[in-house]
């Protein structure tokens, strides 16, 4: 036994005795934002000028910004769009690996359309893409991260929705979405920030196809963690002689977007509602310009009594056209519905299923590719004393 049981139970009896502090003062906090919620729920543009104000103190400021509803607004699903064309798209990686006795990646992205009204059987593709030698290496020749590679199949899941989109008719409503942000995650600056701005210059490419083929695009982010929304009503509350000191003001520390849209008592949101749109303030905000800036709302994809909102991502032109809107709106709930008590969007489940690679699969990829090696005369490696030592019987541990 390697953990300390003792000292991590006097750490646990610690927490115990704190709990009721913590939850009175969360509770607090809860109650605090709710008022101030309510308090600027119809000031759309005197909170628009607050952010800018703030932005002059802190450039790299993360908050949402109301775009033209009140923030209090709660809308339900219009009637789904006939005759729509979903697709939805998912990816999953193998990283290098050192310890290995072959170093490879792989990025495996899977795809799925579904027509509604059509009666026909939803369509699935699988796109893999292995990376070996040259192509475990970025333009600065540092060898490839696990971030590296998950920027790539970030682009690669957007870039399949562009390929499969394409592939129908534009008479139709096309509505895409993915798992997660929208906004392209990687590392801007050091030596390594060339691989991150081509990805990005792809991605906007990508973006830009699908606005000007009029094309609903989405990203669907499952039990969200952050306070874009409670960050606005932090800054809400500054008047111009405190705006200096927001980078340490946060008077509603743990109140989550979550949390005040679905508080379990008394949700914003009944089963079924979207909220406001909001625009996303971030720093990286100057590469998502004009039709292609980032907006998001929060959407309720609950039941009577078990609310559960989720933030749905999406770029201006689908947040100022009321009607794609509404498909969007519309085709999540529905969605989430024919999975039952778990909602979830059903094709990007059915995406995440296509594209999962499994242990036994990678095993057998590395079999294959150590045997063709061998067979054209290449040098390989071995697994690494370290490795062969974890993969001993009964020497698994939680890390891997």
């Amino acid at each position: 036994m390697s953990v300390d049981f003792q000292q991590v139970y006097q750490k646990i009896r610690e927490i115990g005795q704190t709990a009721q502090q913590r939850k009175k003062t969360l509770e607090e906090r809860r109650k605090y934002a709710r008022f101030l919620l309510e308090l600027h729920a119809d000031n759309v543009p005197g909170l628009r000028q607050q952010v800018e104000a703030a932005l002059g103190v802190d450039p790299a400021l993360r908050c949402a910004v109301p775009h033209n509803e009140p923030l209090d607004t709660h809308l339900p699903p219009p009637a789904l769009p006939k005759n729509a064309i979903l697709i939805a798209a998912d990816g999953s990686q193998i990283n290098p690996d050192r310890h290995a006795a072959v170093q490879f990646g792989l990025i495996n992205v899977g795809g799925i359309t579904m027509q509604l009204s059509s009666g026909e059987t939803t369509q699935i593709f699988t796109h893999s893409q292995l990376l070996f030698d040259d192509e475990l290496f970025t333009a600065a020749g540092n060898p490839l991260t696990e971030g590296m590679v998950a920027l790539r199949r970030d682009l690669l899941e957007r870039a399949a929705l562009d390929k499969l989109a394409a592939s129908f008719p534009n008479d139709q409503p096309i509505i895409t979405f993915t798992d997660g942000p929208m906004e392209l995650w990687g590392n801007a600056g050091g030596e390594d920030g060339q691989e991150y701005h081509q990805a990005l210059q792809e991605y906007l490419g990508v973006l830009s196809r699908l606005q000007q083929r009029g094309v609903v695009t989405a990203g669907y982010v499952e039990k969200p963690g952050s306070d874009l929304v409670v960050r606005l009503l932090e800054l809400a509350e500054l008047d111009v002689t405190q705006i200096e000191n927001l980078r340490t003001h946060h008077p509603l520390r743990g109140v989550t977007d979550r949390w005040l849209f679905g508080e379990r008592k008394a949700p914003l949101l009944q089963p079924g509602e979207r909220s406001a749109v909001f625009e996303i303030q971030t720093k990286n905000e100057k590469h998502y310009s004009g039709a292609l800036s980032l907006h998001f709302f929060y959407l309720n994809v609950g039941t009577e009594g078990h609310p559960w909102p989720v933030r749905v991502e999406i770029p201006r032109w689908v947040a100022e056209d009321g009607e794609k809107l509404g498909w969007l709106h519309a085709m999540l709930i529905e969605q989430c519905r024919m999975m039952g008590a778990r909602p979830y969007p059903y094709l990007l489940h059915r995406a995440h299923e296509c594209a999962v690679v499994s242990l036994e699969e990678k095993h057998h990829i590395e079999q294959m590719l150590l045997a063709e090696l061998r067979r054209a005369g290449s040098e390989t490696d071995e697994l690494s004393y370290k490795q062969s030592a974890k993969d001993l019987p009964g020497r698994m541990s939680f890390r891997e």
